[in-house]
């Protein structure tokens, strides 16, 4: 959710307007995540100076260009770091903005993505201490930790100082730690949040990874707890230096040993650090990355069962900035709406051999047997992710015969949900750093259930920790609503399911129709796209003026009825419904009437008989719906208004079916001013429980 980049230059020289300029547009670039405030923490003329405001970060930057300071200094050396906040605790306010400090001289600064779940036990201990606070997020009793353990302590290193911090924090978090006391350096670490490290210098790597080095024997202290809140006072007992099993990565030093100009940054999400570098490398949980003289170091602490790998790869971000602007479009959701046509290619691209009707999901390939031997196949995701398993379902169930099941994310962890070793698990993600997904992937597999991540983010949580899976190459994604990766995730699945069934015989004439639709999909979005007119037309006519909507559709078009009702209330703010036709005699029909617009999805299906059933029911109640059908259905076409979409293979209909609905939402938030990239309440990336 909040957006986090920090920037860090060694043997570099660059002016304060370049640092400042640099951290307003890593800002930037990570506005899709949603935030309600920003600030930044960089150096001063006299110690560290912070900058806040509240609003977008186009207001932090007018703060920062009202300054009477001197942006034309140099540094040879300098760190600094940015946030945009996303409220969990504390209204949106300037003080309660990040960075936060441990005093008024800023000795140290933090930022933070995440959740603090004891920050109340903690908070209760500094306050028994005298320690004062000056805002009411959880964020705070962090850096406030930090500056009592420094000053218990004294004769500490940054990094030992941050191992002694988060060995007390509970929850999810990516921090990043700044302080007059340590100059010019960085230490960052995360858990549960995603955190990573851009490098950029005029010299070649010398080697393509980065060491990890193990505190042995740093298992948190039992040291007495005067205080009765739980909470160990860390400063009274005495652990003695942690040992270090040094393997230090030589990547960043020249050939003669000696540290060369480097530059870092630090990101929450590669879009904001892909102008100026791709070589980067991710951090894994409990991570403590210092960043100081020029040189990276990964500290981690030595646990039982760590299977973490003992070095960090630095890997090429494929992705190009052009992809990360809006170009010609409005916006960035109208700009990945009409990317579709190229996305979903991009999905099967490599993969799909459309003359000899085989899929080749590389990914999966070590992996087949076990999963065509499951006992169930149980799909959990959140949102969006959710509706493309439930679009799915139905072809994995025909086309794999084993029983499969969809769970959301939170609901399945509040169930506790029993999980077998015999149970393969999909999860699906967009970002694949949603919370609530990763917490149910980590207890399938401590279940022992084969793990299989769906998504869109290389170098993601998912991506790393799952046993396989497919990326949906969508592209990014900017915009909060997901529309591309919706369409991307559900190839992707409907590709996995072609490809378990492919060993049998009896599917054989069943998976060719697929893959010829798929084939022909591209086209059909096309199609679809170029209507956008009319919808435009549609949506100011008639729609715009209403207060709610009805989507109702039946079998494979249940989950395209609840995408759109969620496009619509999430970006337009209006409210609407996704109506399981089979439902409608079970209490919605008590909501038709002629003052309720009412859209029904009828293409041509198995099941187009029983949703010609629910429209009779809603004209027989004067209801005045608008219909998705397939062109050439003239019986329809002729009576009611339609929004006319082509046919393709029952399964993937849904495809192209969403597209409509998308471009309706869109013109919908157009014609009522909202901010259609960054809807109220709502962030890209669920980050938090």
């Amino acid at each position: 959710m909040c957006g986090i980049f920090g920037y860090c230059n060694f043997l570099v020289e660059r002016d304060r307007r370049f640092i400042l300029n640099t951290l307003l547009n890593g800002l930037s670039r990570l506005e899709y995540r949603g935030y309600d405030s920003a600030g930044m923490s960089v150096d001063g003329d006299n110690g560290i100076q912070i900058y806040k405001e509240v609003g977008k970060v186009s207001a932090l930057r007018e703060l920062v260009e009202s300054q009477s300071i001197d942006f034309d200094k140099t540094f040879i050396s300098h760190s600094g770091m940015a946030h945009t906040r996303w409220a969990t605790h504390g209204k949106p306010s300037r003080i309660n903005s990040h960075p936060h400090r441990s005093g008024i001289d800023n000795e140290f600064t933090i930022i933070h993505n995440g959740i603090i779940t004891n920050y109340k036990e903690i908070k209760t201990f500094l306050l028994k201490k005298d320690i004062v606070f000056e805002t009411e997020t959880d964020t705070e009793v962090v850096i406030k930790l930090t500056k009592y353990l420094y000053d218990s302590q004294k004769d500490i290193s940054f990094t030992d100082l941050v191992k002694a911090v988060v060995k007390e924090v509970e929850g999810g978090f990516s921090f990043i730690f700044k302080s007059s006391r340590y100059p010019d350096e960085l230490v960052a670490t995360r858990r549960g949040s995603p955190l990573l490290i851009g490098v950029k210098t005029s010299q070649k790597l010398k080697v393509d990874f980065v060491d990890v080095e193990f505190s042995e024997g740093a298992e948190r202290a039992t040291l007495n707890d005067p205080t009765g809140t739980g909470f160990v006072d860390v400063a009274s007992g005495t652990t003695g230096a942690p040992h270090l099993n040094r393997s230090m990565s030589r990547a960043f030093l020249s050939e003669d040993g000696s540290p060369q100009p480097i530059e870092y940054f630090l990101a929450s999400d590669a879009s904001a650090i892909v102008e100026h570098t791709k070589r980067v490398l991710y951090l894994e949980d409990d991570d403590i990355a210092h960043i100081g003289a020029g040189e990276l170091h990964i500290h981690r602490l030595r646990r039982e069962n760590d299977n973490s790998p003992i070095s960090r790869t630095i890997e090429t971000l494929e992705i190009e900035l052009a992809e990360i602007m809006k170009g010609s479009f409005d916006h960035f959701m109208q700009k990945e709406i009409y990317e579709q046509p190229e996305s979903v290619v991009n999905t099967m691209r490599g993969r799909v051999n459309f003359e000899d009707h085989k899929i080749t999901l590389g990914g999966l390939r070590g992996y087949l047997s076990t999963i065509r031997r499951a006992r169930r196949i149980v799909f959990i995701a959140c949102g969006t992710s959710y509706h493309s398993c439930l679009a799915t379902r139905a072809v994995f169930e025909e086309l794999t015969e084993i029983p499969t099941q969809i769970e959301l994310a939170s609901d399945f962890l509040d169930r506790r949900s029993p999980i077998f070793r015999d149970d393969v698990c999909v999860f699906v993600s967009q970002s694949g750093e949603t919370a609530d997904t990763i917490l149910a992937m980590r207890y399938c597999l401590e279940r022992g259930a084969l793990a299989v991540g769906i998504t869109n983010t290389v170098g993601s949580s998912i991506s790393r920790e799952t046993h396989c899976g497919v990326h949906i190459n969508a592209g990014p994604e900017i915009g909060v609503a997901s529309t591309k990766a919706y369409t991307s995730q559900y190839i992707a699945l409907v590709m996995m399911a072609l490809q378990l069934s492919e060993d049998k015989l009896s599917t054989e004439n069943r998976r060719k129709e697929i893959i010829d639709g798929l084939y022909l999909l591209p086209g059909h979005i096309k199609e679809v796209l170029a209507t956008a007119g009319d919808l435009q037309q549609l949506s100011k006519d008639t729609l715009s003026k209403e207060k709610s909507l009805l989507i109702m559709g039946r079998g494979y078009q249940n989950a395209t009825c609840l995408e759109g009702a969620l496009k619509i209330k999430e970006i337009s703010y209006m409210h609407s419904e996704g109506i399981l036709a089979g439902e409608l005699k079970h209490g919605p029909l008590a909501l038709v009437d002629e003052n309720m617009p009412v859209i029904l999805i009828m293409t041509q299906d198995s099941l187009y008989p029983k949703v010609q059933s629910a429209l009779q029911q809603v004209s027989a109640r004067k209801g005045q719906p608008i219909i998705i059908c397939n062109t050439g259905d003239d019986n329809l076409i002729n009576d009611y208004r339609t929004i006319k979409v082509p046919k393709t293979a029952d399964c993937l209909q849904g495809l192209i079916n969403v597209v409509p609905l998308q471009l309706l939402s869109y013109y919908l938030a157009v014609l009522n001013g909202q901010d259609v990239d960054f809807p109220r309440n709502l962030a890209k990336s669920v980050t938090v429980e």
